[in-house]
């Protein structure tokens, strides 16, 4: 008599995740579409009069009606990260030859850290998410290799991403046009900027206590597999055999 079932696999988090990689910038879904990311500034709508009031909603409009393609629009509230600017104030501190200087200083990050923590300051920031689809290809099999494994077929080739991401930075050269004639400032996250927005959203907890370490800095020993070098790996094992003989 089984007491238990069969075991079942259990997934990684990756298969969850709805995209596939972030190259140059740009998202890449699993299904092979693309997107990119806007960080837009804001506009205080209250303190504008109502001739200004209804002079951005008119041009918001006009925004809108001229877009012949979706966009998301992402609003996104976290608490104030001021850990950067502290540690400025601190090392600033303490190279202070000024006595008093220094010890004002230290008063000064004192009461940052305390207003911090009593009035658990929000931090707003807006985004413009700009889609691309990708027209419809037949998916080619997969390369059999020695081993009964399948060689994986990227998403995109590279001059199927060089070729959609022009056209997507066309799109998002019209959302800067437009944000821009309402008074709205935009810039293009970068490949770090959009792996950190994607792990604060995913990690909200752990983004505000561990930091991630930026790409370019990660470093690690270069693994290839053989099964991707066939003839590679039949003449290294040639050479093998020839010299293990002699």
């Amino acid at each position: 008599m089984k007491l238990f079932g069969p075991k079942q696999e259990i997934g990684s988090t990756q298969d969850a995740l709805p995209f596939a990689e972030i190259r140059d910038g740009t998202v890449v879904l699993k299904d092979g579409n693309l997107r990119k990311i806007l960080l837009c500034s804001s506009i205080n709508f209250s303190l504008k009069s109502e001739q200004e009031q209804n002079a951005i909603i008119f041009a918001y409009q006009n925004f809108l009606n001229s877009l012949d393609f979706p966009i998301q629009i992402l609003m996104q509230s976290k608490k104030l990260d001021l850990s950067n600017y502290l540690a400025k104030l601190e090392d600033r501190a303490n190279k202070q030859t000024n006595e008093l200087l220094r010890m004002q200083t230290a008063d000064y990050i004192e009461f940052i850290k305390r207003l911090i923590n009593l009035a658990n300051i929000m931090d707003k920031r807006f985004y413009v998410i700009v889609p691309y689809l990708v027209p419809p290809k037949i998916a080619t099999p997969k390369i059999p290799v020695p081993g009964g494994q399948a060689a994986p077929t990227p998403i995109l080739s590279e001059e199927e991403f060089q070729q959609y991401s022009k056209e997507i930075d066309q799109r998002v050269q019209v959302i800067q046009a437009g944000l821009g004639s309402i008074g709205i400032r935009s810039a293009l996250l970068s490949t770090q900027q959009i792996i950190e927005l994607l792990y604060g959203v995913y990690n909200p907890e752990e983004a505000n206590k561990q930091k991630i370490t930026a790409a370019e800095e990660l470093q690690g020993e270069i693994v290839e597999s053989e099964i991707f070098r066939p003839k590679e790996a039949a003449e290294t094992g040639k050479e093998t055999s020839a010299n293990a003989s002699a």
